[in-house]
């Protein structure tokens, strides 16, 4: 029954349409993304009720957050990428012993995450650009978050693990069960309880905890591979291909993390906790309009991933084309309205003058560059699913490290708070310039179908 299941997903993958299959595959993964780029900003809706400086604490700690995403997304997309190729070539064994070695690796990370954490959290929070009024609630925030370190990394890498295998209905209802538990409970623990920023970050790592309980269980039913203890290996074959699909994962949301730690410390130093507020709430906004392009970009990688293990390249081709255009489409529509409506947005996050007078800048010149986003996240998916590591991190890397970090130490000296506004829009067009390149490098090698 297994085998007839495997070659019934086979067929699905190979053989159906690009588009319909794609579509197929994006549909629940980009309501999954939407509904977690919900959730991820209601902790900044229901704590800009609060207060300012609630608000910039959120903030701050989202760079930690980053950080600890990064590596579930490590783990989760080296493992991933690679099982699928695997299952694609039919070599189901090796995808089971990659998954189950993708699993663990997180786990330890996301402990030691918590452990050192934990341990230098005054030396952390310092680092993170608290001010003195806004310490306190930082550390609150961020001691709860780190705890659920563990549970994030590993719900984070079994969701890409069953994208990949092209389940991506189960990796749907678990992100979906979690981003209701964190809604619900966000404004009954801070309002209901009165637990302030505390209870947004209960909120969020059980949340994170219903979310790892459900994928857990949904990784164990139908045709999908059974995570066990008995398939993990920690050899340096296995350690070496996590690496090799991950780093471009761990790079992206890394330098990320720094890159908001970056705008963060800048925009404290040159606004205050209003400009720290106004940049999360951008941030928040845009994680919220890049969720539907992510998940497309979601349905697309198995697709890619397993027609590229199969030798089917032509189909790897027409996929990345068929995203970039409607994905396209869909953001120059959304970067028109964030253009026109850029104070009105920000202030249903925290209608404060202060915080809609630097959140409105920084949305509208990020509005003119989100075009440019379908190129480069679908170029970055692209060339992790098919085993470039180098290109894809490279790619991965360029927006928010190679560009973004020397804008953020050169534009505010030169333009003050307006460098830190304009910063992110100007890394965005630099990266498009060095992402296509990097593409198509690739992409003209697969007109034909023929194996590697």
């Amino acid at each position: 029954m297994k085998a007839a299941e495997t070659n019934v997903r086979f067929k699905m993958m190979t053989e159906t349409p690009v588009p319909q299959l794609i579509v197929r595959l994006a549909v629940p993964a980009i309501i999954s993304m939407l509904v977690t780029g919900i959730y991820n900003t209601a902790d900044t809706f229901f704590v800009g009720r609060i207060s300012t400086q609630a608000t910039a604490a959120v903030g701050l700690v989202f760079s930690v957050m980053a950080i600890i995403q990064a590596f579930g997304f490590f783990c989760g997309h080296g493992s991933g990428n690679y099982l699928a190729r695997m299952l694609g070539a039919g070599n189901r064994k090796e995808a089971e012993e990659m998954a189950a070695t993708g699993f663990v690796t997180a786990l330890i990370i996301g402990c030691l995450i918590t452990a050192g954490g934990l341990l230098g959290i005054n030396t952390f929070v310092r680092m993170l650009g608290a001010t003195a009024t806004t310490m306190a609630d930082t550390r609150a925030y961020m001691r709860i978050i780190l705890f659920g370190a563990p549970f994030m990394t590993c719900q984070f890498v079994i969701n890409n693990q069953l994208r990949f295998q092209g389940a991506a209905v189960y990796a749907m209802v678990g992100l979906m069960c979690g981003a209701a538990m964190n809604m619900i409970l966000d404004p009954l623990l801070i309002f209901g309880f009165g637990m302030g920023v505390s209870g947004a970050a209960i909120a969020t790592v059980a949340g994170q905890m219903t979310s790892f309980f459900v994928l857990l269980f949904g990784s164990r039913k139908g045709e999908n591979i059974r995570l066990s203890a008995r398939n993990i290996r920690l050899s340096r074959h296995y350690l070496l291909e996590l690496v090799n699909g991950g780093a471009p994962s761990l790079f992206r949301q890394g330098m990320a993390a720094v890159a908001t730690l970056l705008l963060n410390t800048f925009a404290g130093r040159l606004g205050g906790d209003a400009a720290i507020a106004g940049m999360s709430v951008v941030t928040r906004v845009l994680l919220l309009l890049s969720a539907a392009l992510i998940g497309f970009g979601q349905g697309y990688q198995p697709v890619c991933s397993f027609n590229y293990g199969a030798g089917l390249r032509s189909r790897v081709r027409e996929g990345y084309f068929f995203c970039i255009k409607y994905a396209t489409a869909f953001l120059s529509a959304a970067a028109v309205l964030c253009f026109l409506f850029a104070p009105q947005i920000i202030g249903v996050f925290r209608n404060d003058p202060d915080v809609i007078a630097v959140g409105k800048v920084a949305l509208r010149c990020q509005a003119v560059t989100l075009p440019l986003m379908p190129s480069i996240v679908m170029s970055n998916m692209m060339l992790q699913s098919i085993g470039k590591g180098v290109k894809a991190t490279v790619c991965a890397s360029a927006r928010n490290g190679l560009f973004f970090i020397p804008l953020i130490l050169v534009l505010p000296r030169i333009l003050g708070l307006t460098g830190v506004e304009i910063t992110q829009a100007c890394a965005d067009v630099l990266t498009f310039l060095i992402c296509i390149p990097l593409a198509w490098s690739e992409l003209r090698l697969m007109k034909d179908d023929q194996p590697s």
